[in-house]
């Protein structure tokens, strides 16, 4: 009888010992805070070739042009790179999907590094949110593009964003922002320089492109 009221009660413990474990994970599980989708950072990669954008690049992308050879780097991202005069500027309506809406922007090509020539009427095709978002271009604007090849939606932007876009002023010269001083602080040619001669910065890229 002892025996057996043994192995009662030895069951009857096992049993709770599980009941407990099995409500402690679960009360584990329950507790696990969900993400803060509002930490992600907002950004449109068209070379991601999807649609909606894939979010979490970003982070990766901005280390990408921190080091030695970013300009380099931004080179090798973009698919055009050029030097021009925004002639016009549109916008198409569309959904999520194969026809997405966007901002149609015409340049007047100046002087042409990659992807297109001089004197050409290049159209590119942003997706709408980045100029909701504040990226946005007026019409007699002169700037220098780093862009990123088109998608399989036609989109494109500038590489890393404001890294790869730079105004120039009404002397053709490349004005260089506090984040464009930060991120190629250590280029020979450009590092330290507020404003470029186009010529230079010319130079410099053609040696990144060497060094590719």
């Amino acid at each position: 009888m002892a025996g057996t009221c043994s192995r009662l009660i030895s069951a009857f413990l096992l049993i709770l010992v599980c009941a407990l474990l099995r409500g402690q994970d679960t009360a584990e599980r329950q507790w696990v805070p969900a993400p803060n989708l509002a930490e992600i950072p907002s950004y449109y990669a068209p070379y991601e070739r999807e649609w909606p954008p894939i979010l979490p690049i970003l982070p990766q992308r901005k280390r990408l042009f921190s080091d030695n050879s970013a300009l380099g780097r931004m080179v090798r991202a973009a698919g055009i790179i050029f030097s021009g005069r925004v002639t016009s500027i549109g916008r198409t309506t569309g959904s999520f999907g194969s026809n997405p809406s966007a901002t149609t922007v015409t340049f007047k090509v100046e002087q042409a590094m990659r992807g297109t020539a001089a004197g050409q009427n290049l159209t590119i095709r942003e997706w709408a949110g980045l100029w909701s978002g504040g990226e946005r271009y007026r019409v007699g604007e002169h700037v220098l593009l780093f862009l990123y090849s088109p998608s399989k939606l036609g989109l494109t932007s500038p590489v890393a964003r404001t890294i790869g876009r730079f105004a120039m002023n009404s002397h053709g010269m490349i004005v260089m922002t506090p984040q464009h001083i930060a991120t190629l602080r250590t280029n020979p040619i450009l590092g330290g320089k507020h404003v470029v001669p186009y010529v230079d910065f010319a130079r410099a890229v053609e040696r990144a492109r060497r060094e590719e």
